[in-house]
């Protein structure tokens, strides 16, 4: 259970193609009982027309929290992370990599594009479960996150 109550819901934006990890995810929500709006995309080129607001995601609410996995079709959570990063309306987004990959190459280059964090992927359930309550814990509990911009 999560320890904190909060006063402003922050939505948050899964880029994930599995599926099985989006099922996890909004799983994990509802049993830590993440009050935070999860919106999904699953793949990059839908990620930068959501963070856009383009298409039909031309009402999509601004994340103040992005969670990326690496491998995307279309354009890759690295091209995603590259362009959000060098992009300064949407730069001050806070992005945690959610991956299965550990290779040092990938961690290096992902805070070389300046993700806020890396975190590898755990395969089981529970430890996916308690990774998503502490991404959760540590942004809307400890860090103090930058204003929305409209």
């Amino acid at each position: 259970m999560l320890s904190h109550v909060m006063c402003n819901t922050v939505n948050i934006l899964l880029v994930e193609d599995s599926p099985t990890d989006v099922l996890m995810t909004r799983e994990a929500f509802e049993d830590y009982k993440v009050p935070n709006p999860l919106h999904v995309v699953q793949d990059g080129e839908e990620a930068m027309d959501f963070l856009r607001r383009k298409g039909r995601h031309h009402d999509a609410p601004r994340p103040g929290l992005i969670i990326l996995d690496l491998n995307l079709p279309k354009k890759s959570g690295r091209e995603v992370l590259q362009e959000l990063k060098t992009d300064p309306e949407l730069m001050s987004i806070p992005v945690v990599v959610l991956t299965t990959s550990k290779s040092e190459k990938d961690v290096a280059r992902s805070y070389g594009l300046h993700a806020n964090c890396y975190v590898t992927k755990p395969v089981d359930f529970a430890m996916f479960g308690d990774v998503l309550r502490r991404i959760n814990d540590f942004w809307f509990s400890v860090v103090t996150l930058p204003p929305a911009a409209s």
